[in-house]
């Protein structure tokens, strides 16, 4: 991919950093609009944030590596997010995480995200959803799911159908 920003959203980006005192600041925003208008942030357009903004490379990357919201390769089509923190783990959620895996096809003990061939599901952990007292708990496409059990998260899966 070539990060050919259509000059709408380019437009969109140097608004958003006009917002700010300092370009720099501005980076966790113009990653957002990335990701949400090309599904991901591949290495271009991870230099493309870097030149816009006067920025090393390194400190584009670390932000892109460090918070999970950001993802450099394409979610499937439902976006399935574990929590994995002691409430969540305590409650089940590496059992979740094992099941939905393995009804999909995918390694249960690979904890980074990952897709289906067919590219409609991608099944991760992630910290913390806030919801201990509803343990274990997951979303899909960012709709919250409490107290999850195996044969709920089939019913999920099927709902996704």
């Amino acid at each position: 991919m070539n990060a050919q920003v259509p000059p709408a959203l380019e437009a969109e980006i140097d608004a958003l950093i006009g917002r700010y005192p300092q370009r720099r600041s501005a980076t966790l925003m113009v990653l957002h609009a990335l990701q949400e208008h090309f599904g991901c942030l591949p290495p271009e357009t991870v230099r493309w944030t870097a030149a816009k903004l006067g920025l090393e490379l390194i400190h584009v990357y670390e932000l892109v590596t460090f918070y999970p919201m950001f993802r450099q390769t394409p979610a499937g089509k439902f976006h399935i997010k574990i929590c994995r923190t002691l409430s969540c783990a305590l409650g089940g959620s590496h059992d979740i995480h094992r099941h939905l895996c393995e009804r999909l096809g995918l390694d249960p003990d690979v904890h980074g995200p990952q897709t289906t061939a067919d590219g409609r599901f991608t099944v991760e952990f992630v910290e913390c959803l806030a919801a201990c007292d509803t343990a274990p708990v997951l979303t899909c496409n960012d709709r919250f799911h409490p107290s999850v059990t195996p044969d709920q998260a089939d019913a999920i899966l099927e709902d996704c159908q």
